[in-house]
């Protein structure tokens, strides 16, 4: 578990906060969280990792077992939900069917008994903005799936919530609808300001909207860091196997050196790479590959992988090809080629050389 430090000037904290249905499990355990005003900040997790109770929390629909949430400064303990100012989106839209498009973002002004006139002129301004205005007087079976959820997305920024929380919106949309609303939902958050608290279990999701990710499992926070940092530097085992792709050979630690460690991997040998969570000589391990290191060309640097691997499959995604390759130990690796480098993809069941680099390894405790 990852201990995040908390500072007093972030817009939401999580101080210790801890969940219990049952009264003998926690789901959530001891998190601490920061979240800055206007940031774009994800949980990410499996299912049940917690990161959906947190938000429940937040919101007010669940109250901590233990542990404080703040925001603004203020403790939220003694707040109700309908009193804290948060918009919320959930992924079945929530929408009241008997309502057009404009009656159902109007619906949190008029709770808020704003004159005709202010409903009016924040209606048309943020369905402008989700790029709905014309389909104002529709109902929701009127409508798309990705056009439902910017309805729900606009109820939930009309009436300037402190805070935007977001529950798998995105999630039983389709592929391709899902990437375009990323893209629109990450331009109205930067472009009106709004701090926003997204879950998700879906780890290019996260990648691609956040500011800042936490890494959630079995009710504690792994890493919070930036996209590119959680990619590139795994603070453990489970957030190098659970976000990105990657393979893992594991084995035993043989030697550490500075911030190197050599990992022995039975069938398949001695390699170094960069020890980021790794125990003493003679602990088990897993040294973890991402796909793009992998090379199919060249030499191995010294301490890194060069191996014999046989191709096993060769799968044609479109823009890039899948190459699949297998070590006589049993052992398996893939790695990705661009499509138009047709020349330098390898014939199913020749054999290869498969290098890495060592700085391109990262070793970690396992077990």
């Amino acid at each position: 578990m990852v201990d995040a430090s908390v500072d007093e000037a972030s817009y939401v904290t999580f101080c210790g906060v801890g969940k219990s249905y049952d009264a003998k499990t926690l789901s959530v355990r001891n998190v601490s969280l920061a979240v800055k005003r206007g940031e774009f900040f994800t949980l990410l997790g499996p299912s049940g990792s917690g990161k959906t109770s947190c938000l429940m929390m937040l919101a007010g629909f669940e109250r901590p077992t233990f542990g404080e949430i703040r925001l603004a400064g203020r403790s939220l303990a003694s707040v109700a939900p309908y009193d804290r100012n948060i918009g919320v989106v959930f992924q079945n839209y929530a929408l009241f069917s008997h309502m057009t498009v404009a009656e159902n973002v109007a619906f949190p002004l008029s709770v808020r008994k704003l004159s005709r006139a202010e409903i009016e002129t924040r209606t048309k301004w943020i369905l402008a903005m989700v790029r709905l205005d014309e389909l104002v007087a529709r109902y929701p079976y009127q409508l798309s799936g990705g056009q439902q959820q910017r309805v729900a997305l606009a109820r939930a920024l009309v009436f300037n919530p402190d805070l935007v929380l977001m529950d798998e919106p995105l999630g039983a949309l389709d592929r391709q609808l899902r990437e375009h609303l990323q893209t629109e939902m990450r331009r109205i958050q930067q472009e009106i300001g709004t701090t926003v608290i997204y879950v998700t279990h879906d780890q290019s999701e996260a990648l691609s909207m956040s500011d800042k990710i936490a890494v959630f499992n079995n009710g504690e926070v792994q890493q919070v860091d930036t996209p590119k940092s959680i990619y590139a530097w795994p603070a453990n085992s489970f957030v190098a196997g659970f976000v990105g792709d990657n393979m893992q050979l594991e084995g035993v630690v043989v030697a550490r050196s500075g911030g190197d460690a050599q990992i022995d991997v039975p069938a398949l040998g001695r390699f170094r790479g960069l020890a980021i969570d790794v125990g003493s000589a003679g602990s088990r391990a897993a040294m973890v590959l991402r796909p793009e290191h992998l090379r199919l060309t060249g030499t191995g640097d010294e301490g890194g992988g060069s191996i014999t691997v046989t191709v096993t499959q060769v799968v044609f995604f479109g823009h890039q090809v899948r190459v699949n390759l297998t070590h006589a130990s049993g052992a398996t690796f893939f790695t990705h080629i661009a499509a138009i480098e047709g020349d330098s993809i390898p014939n199913v069941n020749s054999e290869i050389r498969l290098h890495w680099s060592a700085q391109n390894a990262r070793v970690y405790s396992v077990g």
